[in-house]
């Protein structure tokens, strides 16, 4: 994808020009590196609609105070037909005040350009790959989750907005004891199928009644063969079984908040693969792995029964950690942190950038497992971008108490339930409308909450007045002025600013890596269009219809239009639907 230019990428370039003149004239030294200089809004709208720091920045290789130097950029800028006005501010900030046209031109860019309105070149074709969710094949899919599943999603779309190639993973861990559980369960249910009594659940087995239609289906298949036989017969088959039942499950359940995957990767397929063997492999070579004791656990006596055990340990304290990190147990078996390392040396072969979605219990494993990953990368002769982005739990209320658990389930409440009761968008929203690192309420109550309070009815709302207001104009015999409109005044103008900030947030949440960011603008470009709409309920000359002037009507109404459109483009980011009726 090539990169979209903006208005403010059109005045990075304008004032690269003008850079390229003084350089010219000699007033600033050839070749000087202007990485650094930036175009973005001023801190108060009052003071102008850009800034620059290009004075700022390069004084000192100029050998000037930037004051003057910003005097000399100034002289040029003031040439511009399209600069009303270019002003010094405090130490060498330069605030620019645009000519009118160039708002008509960003709202006929925006026309132009439809749901393309905000994308860019940014990530220049690089493969990202995001894994998120990845929840133990074990059951439905919960609160625990959901938040995760989001967040990771509306990166993805993010960073695919900003021009990278995403790849959506989840990691199936279905090579460890939770799945010999799962497994122990099904066939309690199988018996349970087959007529058995089974009584209460013992303790320690998956008690919720979505197993019972896999039990179901596995006396369909085996009928009596397996109720008294020895487990080690029956545990890899039903492990096979429940396993397969519990991923369509949770496909299913992430369908309905509408997320798939590209890839579904497995523990147990990696570890077939001999992927943790080559990654030991690969380290031992390089002198990242060795045989060494691990250290009794500290800030407490060790128990009595432990024993000094030489394991292969990964050399994760040169990376920061505090100490180093077995990769096997003593019975030879994969560590957690083992076979983890394994699938991201996996991940690593075909991205140039990793990016993991855990919950925030997994913190403490961050620093090694970027260690791991930055290790790896050595043998590709750069580090390889890592990023783990941690998210807190949400705690369920509904009316400010703690909401009940599921009986589907048996302790949680799936998200099945929580889409069948408040909708997909609802969830979508909501669940970004705070930092990930931060807690959250979902209150089942406040989410369908019809009033400025409730961000996702805010900004659903302001689409579906725009396209009330265009509705009601076409039946009135109005349309939206061609591809250009005139006829603005500062208060529609004021407006087009904020939609032009678009393009700009979607690139800084992806360098960020913060969708979140994108549900903040939308707030505020929501907030600012219902307040342009009620300064007609004061004053009539300020209502986008007015019988008697077509040319503002069909102005303001071009310029409602492509609002719409980009709070469209925005809630797409998201994963949210932009409805037309509420």
């Amino acid at each position: 994808m090539t990169e979209i230019h903006t208005l403010y990428s059109a005045f990075q370039e304008r004032i690269d020009a003008v850079l390229s003149a003084l350089e010219m004239e000699g007033a600033l030294p050839p070749d000087t590196p202007r990485a650094n200089v930036s175009v973005e809004p001023p801190r108060d709208p009052a003071h102008g609609d850009l800034s620059t720091n290009a004075a700022m920045v390069l004084a000192k290789p100029a050998r000037t105070n930037p004051r003057a130097l910003a005097e000399k950029i100034v002289a040029h800028l003031e040439k511009d037909p399209l600069i009303e006005r270019a002003e010094i501010a405090g130490p060498g900030f330069i605030n620019l005040r645009l000519t009118a046209v160039n708002w008509t031109d960003e709202l006929a860019a925006i026309a132009h350009l439809g749901a393309g309105y905000g994308k860019s070149g940014l990530g220049e074709g690089r493969r990202v790959n995001v894994e998120y969710v990845s929840a133990n094949p074990t059951g439905p899919m919960h609160m625990g989750h959901c938040r995760g599943a989001v967040v990771g999603d509306a990166l993805a779309n993010l960073l695919e907005a900003a021009g990278h190639a995403v790849t959506r993973e989840y990691y199936v861990n279905d090579a460890g004891g939770q799945v010999d559980t799962l497994a122990r369960s099904a066939h309690l249910r199988y018996r349970e199928a087959l007529g058995e009594d089974i009584g209460a659940i013992p303790a320690g087995l998956y008690p919720g009644d979505y197993l019972k239609p896999v039990g179901a289906k596995l006396a369909e298949e085996f009928g009596e063969r397996y109720r008294d036989a020895p487990e080690s017969e029956w545990l890899a088959p039903f492990r096979e079984r429940s396993v397969a039942a519990m991923m369509d499950m949770i496909r299913a359940d992430l369908a309905q908040l509408g997320i798939a995957h590209d890839v579904f990767a497995s523990e147990a397929e990696l570890q077939r693969a001999g992927k943790p063997e080559q990654a030991e492999a690969w380290l031992r070579e390089h002198d990242f792995v060795y045989d060494g004791v691990l250290e009794a656990p500290k800030g407490k006596a060790p128990p009595e029964d432990w024993e000094p055990v030489e394991l292969p340990l990964f050399r994760s304290t040169r990376f920061g950690d505090d100490q180093d990190r077995p990769i096997r147990k003593s019975d030879g078996k994969w560590t957690y942190f083992g076979a983890d390392l394994a699938y991201h040396m996996q991940k690593a072969e075909q991205a140039d950038a990793l990016i993991d979605i855990w919950g925030a219990d997994h913190a403490g494993t961050v620093k090694r497992i970027k260690a791991a990953v930055a290790a790896l990368s050595q043998g590709q002769g750069e580090a390889l971008p890592f990023d783990v982005k941690l998210v807190q739990m949400v705690q369920l209320l509904r009316d400010g108490e703690p909401a009940k658990m599921s009986k589907r389930s048996g302790n949680f409440v799936t998200i099945a339930e929580m889409v069948d009761e408040v909708g997909k968008d609802v969830v979508r929203f909501t669940m970004l409308t705070r930092k990930p690192e931060a807690q959250m309420d979902f209150d089942f109550a406040r989410v369908v909450e019809q009033s400025k309070d409730n961000p996702v009815f805010y900004v659903q709302y302001a689409h579906a007045r725009i396209c009330s207001i265009l509705r009601k104009a076409k039946a009135e015999g109005f349309a939206p002025s061609g591809d250009h409109p005139g006829a603005l005044d500062a208060d529609d103008l004021a407006l087009v600013k904020q939609a032009a900030q678009f393009p700009r947030e979607v690139e800084a949440a992806a360098r960020a890596r913060e969708p979140h960011r994108i549900a903040f603008y939308l707030y505020d470009l929501a907030a600012a269009f219902h307040a342009y709409w009620n300064l007609g309920i004061d004053n009539p000359e300020k209502r986008i219809m007015l019988a008697h002037s077509p040319d503002v009507t069909s102005a303001r109404l071009f310029l409602s239009a492509q609002i719409g459109q980009v709070i469209r483009n925005g809630l797409a980011i998201l994963g949210v639907e932009a409805v037309e009726e509420l």
